[in-house]
C-alpha cells in the first residue's frame, strides 16, 4: 500500500510539530541552574504562572514541549534567530493554552492560524502544534 498525502489537506496546513519531554530533566535543570534556566527559556508570565503551583515542573515541562513543538511546525527548529522567549505559552481567557510569538517567529508565522494543545502527566508532557496555511 503506497501512502499519498491528501492534497485538501496540503492546502490547508502549513506545518505540524510534537515533542515530548520528562518532567524529570526540567526539575533536574531548574534544580541545577535556577532561575538563569527559567529566564532563558520561559517568559517572566510563563514563570509566574508555573511557579505558582504545587505541580510547577509538569507546566514548565508541558510549555517546553509547546515551544519545540511550535518551531518543529514553523519548519525552523531553534535556528535562523529563533529565541526560546519569542514563543510565549499563556492561557486564553477561557483558560486553553495558546501562543504568542514575537521577534523573528512572528515575522516567518505572518498571519497564519495556531492550534495548540498539551498534556502532561507526572512524569512526561506532550504538545501538538497544527500552523494553517494562509
Amino acid at each position: 500500500m503506497t501512502f499519498r498525502p491528501n492534497p485538501v489537506l496540503l492546502r490547508v496546513i502549513f506545518g505540524i510539530g510534537i515533542d515530548i519531554i520528562e518532567v524529570q530533566r526540567i526539575r533536574k535543570a531548574y534544580k541545577k541552574l535556577g532561575k538563569r534556566f527559567l529566564d532563558g527559556i520561559y517568559t517572566e508570565r510563563e514563570q509566574s504562572f508555573c511557579l505558582g503551583r504545587a505541580n510547577f515542573a509538569e507546566g514548565l515541562a508541558a510549555r517546553w514541549a509547546a515551544k519545540e513543538a511550535f518551531l518543529k511546525a514553523l519548519g525552523t527548529g531553534h535556528s535562523r534567530g529563533v529565541r526560546w522567549r519569542d514563543v510565549e505559552i499563556i492561557d486564553n481567557e477561557r483558560s486553553r493554552p495558546t501562543i504568542k510569538v514575537s521577534g523573528k517567529p512572528a515575522a516567518l508565522l505572518g498571519n497564519r492560524k495556531v492550534h495548540l494543545s498539551i498534556s502532561h502527566l507526572e512524569d512526561i508532557a506532550t504538545a501538538i502544534v497544527v500552523i494553517e496555511r494562509e
